[in-house]
């Protein structure tokens, strides 16, 4: 059997085709609470540079144009021009490392916001409580 498929091999076939997912299938839900990550240096950069190329192009409406402009000086632009906005993006990157830890630790909490109470006065009060019954186990 030279050059022919064997039936071992259509069935793995087979089985690649049923286990594939849509494209929504695969995604998991988004959490909305869930803080954004942060520009790189060059959005930083673009979020000036789009307020200056629209006041020197009014009536351009292109976004690729855009975009294109500014990739473009961006890449001509030497390391001490790119310094102020490559800081920015590192002190947004800490602010969002910030955030998403307190994200997660809220997520592994489970929902423990609800009591102001320190851990120690709750555990005092229970034992409190506690103290003076106790129960028979049957």
């Amino acid at each position: 059997m030279k050059g022919g498929k064997s039936k071992a091999d259509s069935r793995k076939a087979d089985s690649r085709l049923a286990v594939k997912k849509t494209k929504k299938e695969k995604k998991a839900a988004k959490d909305p609470n869930k803080p954004k990550r942060p520009p790189s240096a060059f959005f930083v950069f673009m979020e000036d540079f789009r307020k200056q190329f629209k006041e020197k192009h009014p009536n351009n409406k292109s976004v690729a144009a855009v975009g294109k402009a500014g990739g473009e000086k961006w890449k001509s632009m030497s390391d001490e021009e790119k310094a102020p906005f490559i800081a920015k993006a590192e002190k947004r990157k800490e602010e969002y490392e910030r955030k998403v830890d307190a994200y997660n630790k809220k997520l592994a909490g489970g929902g423990d916001d609800e009591s102001d109470k320190s851990k120690s006065e709750v555990n005092d009060e229970e034992d409190e409580e506690g103290s003076g019954e106790e129960e028979d186990d049957d």
